[in-house]
């Protein structure tokens, strides 16, 4: 599968889905930045800034990294499925996934 569908759940409530690229070797978080949501990457990626937290409602993403635990644990506003959208290289397995963003202070 070249292409899977992400779903982000707005503030709304609403589902929005997103066409996602798996053979592009791009990350979660670029793929947010292409479709214009608010996030900063001010570390470039680098699991190092939390601009790109998100919970995943739906679905599997694999094991945080170790860099992604030591960066979660410095947030107030963690949920049990949190993630950096950096750390996440979209895959067939992501398929369907329903994520919220977070951002470094909400």
């Amino acid at each position: 599968m070249e292409n899977i569908t992400i779903y982000m759940e707005e503030e709304s409530g609403e589902r929005t889905p997103l066409e996602v690229p798996t053979d592009m070797g791009m990350n979660l978080m670029e793929i947010l930045k292409s479709y214009e949501y608010p996030i900063e990457a001010i570390c470039g990626g680098m699991a190092l800034c939390a601009t790109c937290h998100i919970e995943v409602l739906e679905g599997e993403v694999g094991e945080r990294t170790e860099a992604e635990e030591e960066m979660l644990d410095t947030l107030f506003n963690t949920e049990e499925n949190s993630r950096l959208a950096c750390q996440i290289r979209p895959n067939d397995s992501n398929h369907q996934m329903v994520i919220r963003l977070l951002g470094e202070d909400d």
